[in-house]
């Protein structure tokens, strides 16, 4: 299986354009090679996120802002930048209100 490990634990977050999400310790988007599809481990539970969802998850590296994110996405996808930052500001913050998403640490 493809995985990403997310690095250790940061604190929570109010999610905004300046935020540089990473997922929480304990949470791991895996690609699972028998369904061909993408899952959100997180403990004691299986997430089965959509595609652009994924899309999201993988660009939260600890990294990359949101607004980052958001730019990066609407290229992509060739859409409206507003409505691009407030769906993956509000996707991101549910998953922040769950525990499964943190600030990342500064540098």
């Amino acid at each position: 299986m493809t995985e990403f490990i997310a690095p250790a634990t940061r604190r929570r977050m109010s999610v905004s354009e300046a935020s540089v999400p990473t997922l929480a310790r304990g949470t791991k988007l895996r690609l699972d090679e028998t369904r061909q599809r993408w899952v959100l481990l997180v403990p004691e539970r299986v997430m089965a996120p959509d595609e652009i969802a994924v899309e999201v998850l993988k660009l939260c590296d600890g990294r990359r802002s949101v607004a980052d994110i958001t730019d990066h996405l609407a290229a992509i996808y060739n859409a409206p930048r507003e409505e691009i930052a407030r769906d993956i500001i509000a996707m991101l913050q549910d998953l922040a209100d769950s525990g499964f998403l943190v600030e990342a640490a500064k540098p």
